[in-house]
């Protein structure tokens, strides 16, 4: 899957916005400044629910066979727009078609098995399709295909940029340390006025 470069995060959490949802969000960017998805920082009273969430990159279990069909998908399409096809062809590839959905939906969590076959009808039994229609039937499933990766390239750069800014988060809380060392450093140099001498 190719990756996006440069995503840019901004956080916001605005109070007073009056929406019920005071969290802060990360607004994930692209390179051509265009924002491509947001992602809700978990806080410590939901990060119990955002445990319970499942992303879209979960619902592929598994997504280097879902590539390798989906570029085999495209090439397919790209022979079909070529040249004509003859009725032994057009068979062939109606066969491939209806065998990349079954093995796509091995790949894919039951959300997305039947979203796939609310969108994509199966050809019509013992009738060979013709050229338009494979054209067509390709067409859809190619574009859904891209759709779904476009879906887990976003959901992957949101989970990335909302990591870095909850460990951003996390060190802004961390000064707590150091000033209690200062503090201690403070009362061995009070502790040297009354004995010289004195070290920690």
């Amino acid at each position: 899957m190719e990756h996006m470069t440069d995503p840019v995060s901004r956080e916001s959490n605005t109070p007073g916005d009056g929406g019920g949802d005071s969290s802060p969000h990360v607004v994930v960017v692209g390179p051509d400044g265009v924002p491509v998805g947001t992602a809700r920082l978990a806080s410590g009273s939901d990060s119990g629910e955002g445990a319970q969430e499942e992303s879209l990159g979960d619902l592929v279990e598994e997504p280097a066979k879902v590539m390798r069909i989906g570029t085999m998908i495209k090439q397919l399409l790209e022979e079909v727009r070529a040249a004509p096809l003859d009725d032994a062809s057009r068979t062939r590839v109606r066969e491939i078609h209806q065998t990349s959905i079954r093995e796509l939906e091995q790949a894919l969590a039951p959300e997305l098995q039947n979203e796939l076959e609310r969108l994509v009808r199966p050809f019509t039994e013992n009738s060979t399709p013709s050229d338009a229609e494979l054209r067509i039937a390709q067409a859809q499933l190619v574009g859904w295909l891209e759709g779904l990766f476009s879906g887990i390239q976003t959901a992957l750069f949101a989970q990335q940029m909302a990591a870095r800014v909850q460990l951003e988060q996390m060190r802004r809380g961390l000064p707590a340390g150091p000033s209690a060392g200062g503090a201690l450093g403070g009362h061995g140099a009070g502790g040297d006025a009354h004995g010289p001498g004195q070290y920690l």
